[in-house]
């Protein structure tokens, strides 16, 4: 085959030169457009022939390429082409706008999927930089190729690894790395050191073990719980507990679970499951109620629940129907240990504070603005409680009671103002009842008393309760010259109409009574045998024979 453009030093450039053809030097100038000139000189060229046009694709580009093209270098190392006109080059390498280039016919390259004698181009209207100083790298004419050097396995960049393995991950460190590669590559900086990337890769499985061994220890850890809940005996304590008490308050509605955390807050029992466990063992412990309970500590769970269901463990204060705030004051206060009279003054500083209902009456010659409003009923009181706390049980169970009654729309219908006038009337039929069929009764007599139209007693209520509740006294036998001498408002033989207010707490059965009263003309009574023998009167003349009666009885 023929040679061209053989310069000094240079080598012949044979067919099987690997930057030959389409994956050669040429194809790949032939590619980016550029091909430079020969420098002006006349070169021996092949005859042109003509090729099928595709309108302005071949006046605006370069020829293509193929394997019947040759490509030959002049002294200066500049590449030129046979069969090419010199004068349609430009010294730079760019084409010459004086017209359209002509291009040599090819055969396609069977391995080409392009090559159907197809003019493969860049654009001509592109610059073109080869050869120039813009260019880069500059071109290297075959016959001044070197062989590229063999890597040397020092200096070779090793495979790179996830950057979890080398200590990576972090922005900031892979910025650092890339910068420190790019120095590398270059020359410009040391070799790279392995000592560090051992380092960083140690302590990349040391987390790894770490991660592992945590894995392993949870899974044990969650493999014994489910073994002790599922298998294992629930702990427990051992005895009936050591020499130290504590009060726990169960409050109402509370289920074996809850009963059995709050003995485990307490420190009674070592777990609530092993307390549910006894309570479903021992017959009858599903009866354990509200209440504060003095237990020991460390008790085993089966004999907190044995004691639980003994009275003597509970601690409360039992509020009876009719009972006073006094007593109920004095009860609190010997239950938590506290002197005497600590309760009331809390409960009479304190009232505004508690949940009273809003229609309750504050002021008017009250005595206790908490009277009536402290509902009978067991409630826990132990000592480290606070008084206030359980009157405030107290007085929410009387609204809860009160508000379920509808006592203000109740009160209407019976002619009074209004709901705490209700709860007088109930604490009087409390007060002067003795069974709970006299209640009824009771009620009756006082709204009859009430009424304006009343001729027998003139609105006066004349009981003896009344009296000694603003004594602090429960004499049955009262003086005239006592009576009379009495200017308190709860006088009710010297003041007409209702107390200034509750003289106890009502119990459900007088409220009940104060709603629903008998209709039966009833206006006087008298307790024959002064304690539960109630006989009632219509008119003055039957009260006039009762009265005889009790005073035979009682020796007067």
């Amino acid at each position: 085959m023929t040679e061209y453009g053989r310069g000094p030093g240079s080598e012949p450039w044979h067919p099987q030169d690997p930057l030959y053809g389409d994956g050669g030097w040429e194809g790949q100038q032939a590619d980016m457009g550029q091909q430079p000139a020969y420098g002006g000189q006349p070169q021996q060229q092949y005859p042109q022939q003509p090729q099928p046009q595709y309108g302005d694709w071949n006046q605006q580009h370069q020829p293509g390429y193929g394997h019947d093209q040759y490509a030959y270098y002049d002294e200066q190392g500049h590449q030129h082409y046979a069969g090419q006109p010199p004068q349609q080059y430009q010294h730079q390498g760019g084409w010459n706008a004086a017209g359209p280039q002509g291009q040599m016919p090819y055969n396609p390259d069977p391995g080409d999927p392009y090559g159907q004698q197809q003019p493969v181009a860049y654009g001509g209207d592109q610059p073109d930089f080869y050869g120039t100083e813009d260019a880069y790298p500059p071109p290297v004419p075959p016959g001044r190729r070197h062989p590229e050097p063999e890597p040397d396995p020092e200096t070779a960049p090793e495979q790179e690894e996830h950057p979890f393995f080398t200590g990576g991950g972090d922005d900031d460190d892979d910025e650092e790395h890339e910068l420190q590669n790019r120095r590398d590559r270059r020359g410009n900086g040391k070799k790279p050191g392995k000592k560090g990337q051992k380092r960083r890769n140690g302590c990349a499985c040391m987390v790894v073990a770490l991660v592992l061994g945590g894995g392993a220890a949870a899974a044990a850890y969650y493999g014994y719980e489910f073994y002790q809940n599922r298998f294992a005996p629930a702990p427990d304590y051992t005895g009936d507990g050591i020499d130290q008490s504590v009060t726990v308050e169960i409050p109402k509605g509370a289920g074996g679970w809850d009963i059995g955390n709050r003995l485990k807050e307490a420190g009674v029992v070592k777990s609530a499951e092993a307390f549910v466990h006894a309570q479903s063992d021992i017959p009858g412990a599903g009866r354990i109620q509200a209440g504060a309970y003095v237990l020991k500590k460390e008790m085993s769970a089966a004999s907190a629940v044995k004691l639980m269901l003994d009275p003597k463990s509970q601690s409360y204060v039992i509020v009876r129907p009719g009972e006073r705030n006094a007593g109920v004051y004095a009860d609190i206060d010997k239950k938590l240990g506290l002197t005497d009279g600590t309760t009331k003054k809390v409960g009479t500083a304190e009232y505004k504070n508690l949940g009273m209902p809003a229609w309750a009456q504050k002021s008017g010659g009250i005595n206790d603005p908490l009277e009536g409003f402290l509902f009978p009923g067991n409630y826990p009181a132990a000592k480290g409680m606070k008084p206030d706390a359980i009157l405030k049980q107290m007085v929410a169970e009387a609204k809860s009671k009160y508000d379920a009654y509808g006592l203000t729309a109740k009160a209407q219908a019976l002619g009074m103002k209004n709901a705490f006038e209700l709860v007088t009337v109930a604490s009087l039929v409390q007060a002067e009842g003795k069974t709970h069929d006299d209640f009824r009764k009771m009620a009756e007599v006082v709204y009859n008393r009430l009424k304006p139209t009343n001729t027998e007693t003139n609105q006066f209520l004349q009981f003896d309760s009344t009296y000694n509740y603003a004594k602090g006294t429960s004499h049955i036998h009262i003086s005239l010259k006592e009576i009379n001498s009495d200017p308190s408002p709860y006088n009710t033989y010297t003041h007409k109409g209702l107390p200034p207010g509750p003289i106890g707490n009502p119990g459900e059965d007088a409220l009940k009574a104060a709603l629903n009263p008998t209709h039966d003309g009833w206006m006087y009574f008298v307790a024959t045998d002064g304690v539960n023998n109630t006989e009632f009167a219509k008119t003055l003349a039957e009260f006039q024979r009762l009265k005889e009666k009790f005073d035979a009885s009682s020796g007067n």
